[in-house]
């Protein structure tokens, strides 16, 4: 009885405890403005995840802050990491949304310009998982080449593809493609978002890029239809060929040798956390836990589930437990294979 008791005595004092923190965090975010910077321009894939996400974390959150989207472009998603981990108040009122490879060129180190550990930051998850997406190279009509088998032929002029900053993902996917299954391309970097992109390939400067197809079909779903001209040559990030793309293969299948394969795979893992959100370091813990309920919250949330249906993008979340397992198997990979990776980043910033 008198282990009961005490047991019960502490099992109140427990909850007691949770009620005062909860407390305290709501007291914290009553009132006060939440920033959300996104490493991207607007109207990019990044951009369209994180407006929705800000329209409905709010609610989330103790005390029901505001949420306001802040883009900071620069350097494929960099600049804003480097500015979440250095210089954003660790406060839990900052947080921000950047590309799926920051974590990857994180732990490879070799870069001067990196100035962040992903393992110390603090991770609320990612909106997508990409096991519903594809990453796929689409190009115009009017692209020399009508395949993915012409497309890795050298006698034919190379497919011409657009990018953002030097060392971002529609940068190096192309690059892996050339060396793991013979795609003959080149680039044309330097476009200041993926919007511009968009327009790029409309204006004709680029045949195409790689781009996630939910982006497609959330900014340009005319491309998708079967009389608009467009093509879908391979899609990458993905085991099996996409349920929608049953004729297009993926990566994995057109790859040259087992290493070739080996590699694609590696350069895959980032794709478990392609949309991910997470605080500068040392966040009050009590702050950080609400974070992070707060945006598996939204995940599930009916009216955030009906506004991504008619964007079209897909929402099949992971925690930030799980985005830590994926960096973690990113950092176990053989060690020749992360040493191309370091050769490929090097090559994309244009310093190989």
């Amino acid at each position: 009885m008198l282990a009961r008791s005490a047991a019960a005595v502490i099992a109140a004092a427990v909850a007691v405890s949770a009620v005062q923190a909860a407390d305290v965090v709501a007291d914290f975010y009553r009132g006060k403005q939440v920033n959300l910077i996104v490493g991207y321009g607007p109207g990019g894939g990044y951009d369209i995840y994180a407006r929705l996400l800000a329209r409905h974390l709010g609610r989330f959150i103790p005390g029901s802050p505001v949420v306001v989207v802040q883009n900071m472009p620069g350097a494929g998603s960099l600049r804003a990491v480097n500015y979440l981990y250095n210089i954003a108040p660790k406060d839990g009122a900052t947080f921000a949304m950047f590309a799926r490879n920051m974590p990857l060129i994180g732990v490879l180190g070799g870069n001067s310009n990196v100035a962040f550990d992903p393992r110390k930051l603090t991770w609320l998850g990612s909106s997508s998982s990409f096991v519903n997406d594809a990453y796929v190279l689409i190009v115009r009509k009017d692209a020399p080449v009508k395949s993915i088998d012409e497309a890795r032929r050298h006698d034919l002029p190379a497919l011409v593809l657009g990018g953002t900053a030097e060392g971002a993902t529609g940068s190096d996917v192309p690059i892996i493609l050339r060396d793991t299954i013979g795609l003959h391309v080149k680039q044309v970097i330097g476009y200041p978002d993926s919007t511009a992109i968009f327009l790029a390939i409309e204006r004709g400067e680029v045949h195409g890029r790689t781009v996630d197809l939910s982006s497609i079909k959330s900014v340009k779903p005319e491309w998708l239809r079967p009389d608009s001209g467009y093509r879908v040559l391979v899609q990458f990030a993905r085991a099996t060929r996409h349920p929608e793309l049953p004729d297009v293969p993926t990566a994995r299948e057109l790859a040259k040798n087992e290493a070739a394969r080996a590699l694609i795979e590696l350069a895959e893992l980032p794709y478990t956390l392609s949309r991910p959100f997470a605080a500068p370091p040392a966040v009050p813990p009590a702050r950080a836990k609400a974070l992070q309920a707060a945006f598996l919250a939204a995940q599930r949330d009916p009216l955030y589930l009906e506004e991504a249906g008619k964007l079209r993008i897909d929402i099949s979340p992971i925690d930030g437990t799980e985005v830590l397992r994926a960096i973690d198997r990113i950092a176990a990979a053989p060690p020749e294979l992360l040493d191309y990776v370091r050769k490929l980043l090097a090559e994309t910033r244009g310093g190989g």
